[in-house]
């Protein structure tokens, strides 16, 4: 049986389940209008528009997978791994052709992805024991009495 978060752990959990669903949220406006910036970004990475729609459309998975952990069995955890996923990817993005900084916004898309990606981390490790498959191998071991 798989141990249930403390309260704490829920509690930090469900904090950062947040944050990093209303950056992932705020940020999908740019994407399905097509706003200048977004349009910049992923022309920039050979992939505008079918990258800039199809990113928008798993963040908005990641987003009511983040927020609605109890309608989907272990839908935090997916959420989780699918914003970490994006995010590596938004992040490898900044560092190989875009840069830190996008059109002079001081970094501020870099440091939303990084703040998206550790939120992520953080519900990962917090709900270690929900991941599919490796989940079993972080739960506590029974000592065995001789």
């Amino acid at each position: 049986m798989k141990p249930a978060l403390c309260k704490l752990h829920a509690g930090v959990s469900w904090t950062f389940q947040v944050i990093a669903a209303v950056i992932l949220a705020q940020t999908l406006f740019f994407k399905f209008t097509g706003a200048e910036e977004s349009k910049y970004i992923f022309t920039t990475l050979g992939v505008e528009p079918w990258g800039r729609i199809g990113t928008g459309m798993l963040e908005v998975v990641a987003v009511v997978l983040l927020l609605t952990p109890r309608w989907i069995h272990n839908g935090a955890v997916y959420g989780a791994g699918l914003a970490a996923g994006l995010m590596s990817g938004a992040i490898f993005g900044h560092l190989t052709k875009l840069g830190i900084v996008v059109k002079d916004d001081g970094g501020l898309l870099f440091g939303l992805a990084v703040t998206v990606l550790a939120s992520a981390l953080i519900i990962l490790w917090l709900r270690r024991f929900e991941l599919p498959l490796v989940g079993r191998f972080f739960l506590p071991t029974q000592a065995t009495v001789a």
